[in-house]
C-alpha cells in the first residue's frame, strides 16, 4: 500500500529580504481518502457539558436533553415493534374462515339395482361408501392477487374419527375408523375421506372432527371463562382477556408494574394468592386451558333407497394461517420518510459537532483573554512536555530541551537554529515595513 503523498513547497514575500524563505511540508490527501471522509457521518447529539450547566441556558438544553431521551424510547419502541411484525410475518396471520363440510354416499350391488351380467358367475356384494370433503369458502370481495392457493381438508383436520352403528355379528368389519394426521410425508393432502363398506341395512353414522386450528384453540374451564366471558380462544388470546381484565380493574402495582394484585375472584383463581408477579400469569392460565371439543356430525345412511342428489353440508367456523405474502407487501416503508429522518439526524449531529467546536474555542479565547501571559506560559509548557516526549528527552521544568544542553556552545551551532533565527528575523523585518508604511 502506497502512503499519501508528501510534497514541500517553498513561499517567499516580498515584504522578507530575498536571503529568507518559509518551507513547510504539506500532506497531500489522496482523492479516495478525502471521499471516504465525506462518507464519514457525525453520530453524536449530545451537547457540551458546559452548555447544558449553563443558566442562560438551562431551559433550552432540557428541553433538548428530554427530546433525545424520548428519541431513544421512540427508536427502542420502534425497534421491538419491528421485530414483532417481522416475527408474525414469519408465523403468519390469523383469520376466520368458514369450513363447509359435504358428506355423501354411494351403493353398488343393493337389491334395487340391476344386476349386471356376470360371466364369471360371482354374485354382486352389496356395499356402500361414505364419502366426507370440505372446503374454506372464499372471502366475498376479495381481491385476486391476495387470493392463495385453495387449503386442501386433510390439512384442517387434526383427527378424524368415523363411527358405525351396526352388529358387529353380522358385520364383522370395524365398525371404527379412525384417521390421526400424522407430520411429513406420512399422510398425502387430500380433498376428503372415503370409507367403503358392505351391507344393505340402514346405518346411522356419528363423525367425529378435530380441526386443527392457527393459532391452536382451547376450551376454556367455566371458572376463568366466566370471568373473561370467553369460552373457546387460543393461550395468547385468553392471556390477553386476563390482561385487558386486570388493567380494566386496576390490579396492576401502580410502583412495580411486575407485581398484580388480585380481587376476590382472582384470588379464588390464583389459589388465594393476594399479588401474583406478571411472569406467572401464562403458567396460571395454563391451569384453566384443556382440549377443545370436537364437532359432532351425525348422518343415515340407508342402501335401500336411491342416494340423495346433492350432498348434505355444514358450516363451520376454522381459524387458519393467512397467506404470509399477501400480509407481507401491505407494510412498507416510505423511503421518503426515512430520507427525511436521515437528513434530519445529520442536521442535528452537524449542529451539535458545531456547538462543540464552538464550546472550545471560546474556552480557549477566554483563557487567552483572562491571563494572556499565564495562558502562553501554560501553553508552551504543554508544547515543551509534548516535544520532549517525541524525541525522548526528560523533563526540563517548562523549557523547550533541557538546560544542560544550553550550556553547552555546540548547541547553537545546530543547523535547525540557524534557519530558526533566520524565519524569526524574516518576520520582525517585516512587521517593521508594515509598520512603516
Amino acid at each position: 500500500m502506497h502512503g499519501p503523498a508528501v510534497t514541500t513547497i517553498t513561499y517567499v514575500t516580498s515584504r522578507i529580504p530575498p536571503n529568507f524563505a518559509f518551507t513547510f511540508t504539506t500532506t497531500i490527501i489522496p482523492k479516495m481518502d478525502v471521499k471516504a471522509a465525506k462518507r464519514r457521518k457525525l453520530t453524536d447529539k449530545s451537547l457540551p457539558t458546559a452548555i447544558l450547566q449553563n443558566p442562560d441556558f438551562a431551559e433550552d438544553s432540557k428541553m433538548y436533553q428530554s427530546l433525545l431521551d424520548m428519541e431513544r424510547k421512540l427508536d427502542w419502541v420502534m425497534t421491538r415493534k419491528k421485530v414483532e411484525v417481522q416475527d408474525s410475518f414469519g408465523r403468519g396471520v390469523s383469520t376466520n374462515r368458514t369450513l363447509r363440510l359435504f358428506l355423501s354416499h354411494t351403493v353398488s350391488g343393493q337389491a334395487w339395482q340391476p344386476q349386471e351380467d356376470n360371466s364369471t358367475g360371482e354374485t354382486n356384494v352389496p356395499a356402500w361408501q361414505l364419502k366426507i370433503e370440505g372446503r374454506v369458502l372464499e372471502l366475498p370481495n376479495q381481491r385476486s392477487k391476495d387470493k392463495g392457493p385453495p387449503r386442501k381438508f386433510s390439512t384442517l383436520v387434526k383427527r378424524l374419527v368415523v363411527e358405525l352403528d351396526r352388529d358387529p355379528k353380522l358385520y364383522p368389519e370395524s365398525n371404527i375408523v379412525e384417521w390421526p394426521r400424522a407430520t411429513g410425508s406420512h399422510n398425502p393432502v387430500m380433498d376428503g375421506f372415503t370409507v367403503r363398506r358392505t351391507g344393505d341395512t340402514p346405518t346411522n353414522i356419528r363423525i367425529v372432527l378435530y380441526l386443527d386450528h392457527y393459532p391452536e384453540q382451547f376450551k376454556v374451564s367455566p371458572e376463568l371463562g366466566e370471568l373473561l366471558g370467553i369460552k373457546e380462544e387460543s393461550r395468547l388470546g385468553t392471556l390477553q382477556a386476563l390482561w385487558n381484565y386486570i388493567k380494566i380493574n386496576g390490579l396492576q402495582d401502580k410502583n412495580d408494574k411486575r407485581v398484580v394484585h388480585a380481587n376476590d375472584p382472582l384470588r379464588q383463581l390464583f389459589g388465594g394468592h393476594d399479588t401474583v408477579p406478571f411472569v406467572k400469569l401464562p403458567e396460571f392460565v395454563a391451569r384453566f386451558l384443556m382440549p377443545p371439543e370436537p364437532i359432532l356430525l351425525h348422518y343415515t345412511l340407508d342402501p335401500s333407497l336411491p342416494p340423495p342428489d346433492r350432498p348434505t353440508a355444514w358450516d363451520v367456523e376454522v381459524k387458519i394461517q393467512e397467506n404470509p405474502s399477501a400480509s407481507r407487501t401491505a407494510i412498507q416503508p416510505s423511503k421518503e420518510l426515512l430520507t427525511q429522518l436521515t437528513q434530519i439526524d445529520d442536521n442535528l449531529s452537524t449542529m451539535a459537532q458545531s456547538l462543540h467546536n464552538s464550546h472550545l474555542k471560546r474556552t480557549f479565547l477566554q483563557s487567552f483573554a483572562r491571563d494572556p501571559a499565564q495562558f502562553v506560559s501554560a501553553w508552551v509548557e504543554s508544547q515543551s512536555r509534548d516535544l520532549e516526549v517525541v524525541v525522548g528527552s526528560g523533563p526540563s521544568e517548562g523549557m523547550t530541551v533541557r538546560r544542560e544542553e544550553l550550556r553547552r556552545g555546540e548547541f547553537f551551532r545546530m543547523g535547525w537554529v540557524e534557519e530558526a533565527v533566520a524565519v524569526q528575523e524574516g518576520l520582525r523585518l517585516a512587521a517593521r515595513g508594515v509598520g512603516g508604511q
